[in-house]
């Protein structure tokens, strides 16, 4: 019986071995990081780590596997796909997690218009308007209201807002 046991071990052993070399399928990583963004999920598969964090030359998963040349080596072609928002101009991309941010991220409003970037109205902290700033393109945060600066083009921040 103790050989039995040994041969049983030992086949317990080879399987395993066998299952280790197998091809493992490509690891799905694709996560919702804070403020409901998109994000890259670290090999813990816990850690989530917003799109605009990941091969920005800081280890932000604990085997950075954030950084990893792979991932990292040929901006934006060797991202995955959710990870990376194509701006309208098509030599020009952002991070997904930029993407309806209220900022104009990608120069031309790309990124927050509603129809390419299928972006929600502006949300209770912001006022909508034609900005006259370029970093903002149909919406101004709130806390730019009556600050006796005009930031939109008919002065609505000054005087509705």
């Amino acid at each position: 019986s103790a050989l039995a046991l040994l041969v049983l071990a030992a086949a317990v052993a080879s399987a395993v071995a066998a299952l280790a070399l197998l091809p493992r399928a490509p690891v799905n990583r694709l996560c919702t990081a804070p403020n409901n963004r998109t994000g890259f999920l670290c090999d813990d598969r816990v850690t989530c780590v917003p799109a605009s964090w990941v091969c920005d030359r800081v280890s932000n998963c604990r085997n950075g596997e954030d950084e990893q040349g792979l991932l990292c080596g040929d901006l934006p072609h060797s991202l995955p796909g959710y990870l990376v928002f194509y701006c309208s101009n098509p030599r020009s991309w952002v991070y997904a997690d930029q993407r309806c941010n209220g900022m104009n991220d990608c120069g031309d409003c790309s990124d927050e218009s509603w129809s390419s970037a299928a972006c929600p109205p502006c949300g209770q902290e912001w006022w909508s308007c034609s900005p006259v700033h370029f970093e903002f393109c149909s919406c101004i945060p709130r806390r730019l209201c009556r600050d006796g600066i005009q930031h939109c083009l008919g002065w609505s921040d000054e005087f509705l807002c």
